[in-house]
C-alpha cells in the first residue's frame, strides 16, 4: 500500500474500579452485563466505519478508564475485529493502558498474596492477540499518596504484576507516574524513581505528569485553595510549593537521563526506539478514528466527537458531534503548537512543502521575540523549545494562535 496514508485508532473504555480522586476523565465503574453490552455497541460502531480504503494503520490504543479491567476476550475480540476491518501495519503499535490491580486475579479481588500460577492469564491472552505495548498507571511507589490518590492498588501488587507482564512476553512497557502531589515530598518522589528505575527489566518508558487540579473532582473540593495559592506563588499547605515541584522536574529528567532515556516530549521520556509512535501521531498530526464514549476522530480536515452519554451510546447511537472542519489557520496553529511539545520540535521543511508558507514568514515577530527571550532555538531546519521554553511551554505555546 504504497501510497496509503498513516492512520491510528483509539478504542474509549471508560470502566474502572473506582474513580481516583484526581480524575476528571470520562470513567465510572459498571456491571459486567453493561460492559459486555458496551463492547457489543463498540463492534456496530467499528464494523459501520466506512472511510477504511487507503489507510495504513500504524498504532490502536485501548485507552480509559481501564481497559485491564474488563474481561479480556472482549478486548482481544475487539482488536480482531479493527484487524480485520482495517489495514494493520506489519508492526502496528497496538497500547493496552491497564492499572495494577486489575491484571491478576489475586491483586483484583483484593489479597496480597503472591501470584499463582494463573495470574498472568490475561497478561499471555492479551499479548497471544497481539498488544504489545502496556501503558501501567502506576503514579507512586509510596503505598501512603496511592491511597491518598485513591488508587486501588499498593506497590507491591504494581512490582508483581509488572514482573508477569514481563513473564507473558512484553519488552516494551511504560509507567505512569505523577508529582506535585498533596504530602509528596522531594525525597519520596526521588524513593519513586529509584524504585522504578531498580525494577528488574526496567520500563522502556516512563510518562511523568505534574498534578492538576481539575473542577468536579475530589481532589477540587479539597485543595483547589491551595492549588490558588500555589499559582500566586504562596507556599501552599498541602501541595508542593512551586520550587519544590521544579525540583522534582530537575530529579525526574537527571535520573531518566543517567538510566538511558531521553525526553521526547514535554511529559515523556524513552529508550530510543521506544518513544509512544501513537502519542507521537497526535503531535504530529496524524489522522485518526477514536471509537467508544466520547471518543474523537480527524478524518481528513473533519473532527468530531462521540457522545458521552452511556445510555445513547448502549442505544447504539453513533451520530458525530461537535464537527468541526478545519482551517488552514487552524491546521497552521496546531502544526506549530502540537509540534513544539516534541523535543525536536517542527520540521520547517515540512511546514512550508505543507502549506506554501515558511513559518518563519507566518510567524516571524513571535519567533524573534520567543529566540530573543531564549524560549525557542532554530537549529537544522527545525525549530524547537529551549529548556527553559519547555518550563513554561503553554505560554509560549498560545504565542502561535493566529488572530
Amino acid at each position: 500500500m504504497e501510497s496509503s496514508i498513516p492512520f491510528q485508532i483509539y478504542v474509549h473504555i471508560p470502566f474502572c474500579v473506582r474513580k481516583c480522586n484526581y480524575c476528571d476523565f470520562l470513567s465510572f465503574p459498571a456491571a459486567e452485563e453493561v460492559q459486555r453490552q458496551y463492547f457489543d455497541c463498540l463492534k456496530q460502531e467499528i464494523l459501520g466505519f466506512e472511510e477504511t480504503e487507503g489507510k495504513e494503520v500504524v498504532s490502536v490504543f485501548f485507552g480509559g478508564g481501564t481497559p485491564s479491567l474488563p474481561d479480556p476476550s472482549l478486548i482481544t475480540q475487539t482488536l480482531d475485529l479493527i484487524r480485520s476491518r482495517f489495514h494493520l501495519a506489519p508492526d502496528a503499535e497496538i497500547t493496552l493502558e491497564c492499572n495494577p490491580g486489575t491484571l491478576s486475579s489475586e491483586d483484583a479481588s483484593g489479597g496480597n498474596r503472591e501470584a499463582g500460577p494463573d495470574s498472568c492469564d490475561k497478561l499471555i491472552r492479551y499479548r497471544a492477540a497481539g498488544i504489545n505495548r502496556l501503558s501501567m498507571g502506576l503514579q507512586s511507589a509510596d503505598n501512603s499518596l496511592l491511597r491518598t490518590l485513591g488508587r486501588i492498588h499498593s506497590f507491591e501488587q504494581f512490582e508483581r504484576e509488572y514482573r508477569k507482564a514481563r513473564q507473558a512476553g512484553f519488552d516494551n512497557i511504560s509507567i505512569d507516574l505523577m508529582y506535585g502531589l498533596p504530602g509528596q515530598t522531594i525525597e519520596s518522589w526521588n524513593e519513586t524513581l529509584d524504585r522504578v528505575l531498580a525494577l528488574e527489566n526496567s520500563p522502556e518508558h516512563i510518562s511523568a505528569y505534574s498534578l492538576i487540579i481539575e473542577e468536579g473532582t475530589p481532589f477540587y473540593e479539597r485543595y483547589h485553595e491551595d492549588a490558588q495559592l500555589k499559582s500566586l506563588g504562596e507556599k501552599p499547605l498541602f501541595l508542593p510549593s512551586e520550587e519544590e515541584e521544579g525540583q522534582m522536574l530537575h530529579d525526574l529528567k537527571e535520573k531518566l537521563f543517567s538510566a538511558g532515556m531521553h525526553r521526547y516530549e514535554i511529559s515523556n521520556y524513552a529508550l530510543d526506539g521506544f518513544e509512544s509512535r501513537h502519542n507521537s501521531g497526535y503531535w504530529l498530526r496524524r489522522q485518526y478514528a477514536g471509537f467508544g464514549l466520547g471518543a474523537s476522530s480527524q478524518i481528513g480536515s473533519l473532527r468530531y466527537k462521540n457522545t458521552d452519554d452511556l445510555s445513547r451510546y448502549l442505544a447504539a447511537d453513533f451520530s458525530k458531534r461537535e464537527m468541526f472542519v478545519l482551517s488552514r489557520d487552524n491546521e497552521i496553529e496546531e502544526t506549530m503548537f502540537l509540534g513544539l511539545r516534541m523535543t525536536r520540535g517542527v520540521d520547517l521543511e515540512a511546514f512550508e512543502k505543507k502549506f506554501r508558507v515558511s513559518a518563519l514568514t507566518v510567524y516571524a515577530d513571535v519567533i524573534a521575540r520567543m529566540r530573543e527571550n531564549g524560549l525557542l532555538a532554530l537549529e537544522d531546519g527545525r525549530l524547537f523549545l529551549t529548556e527553559r521554553g519547555t518550563d513554561i511551554s503553554n505560554l509560549v505555546m498560545s504565542e502561535f494562535l493566529l488572530d
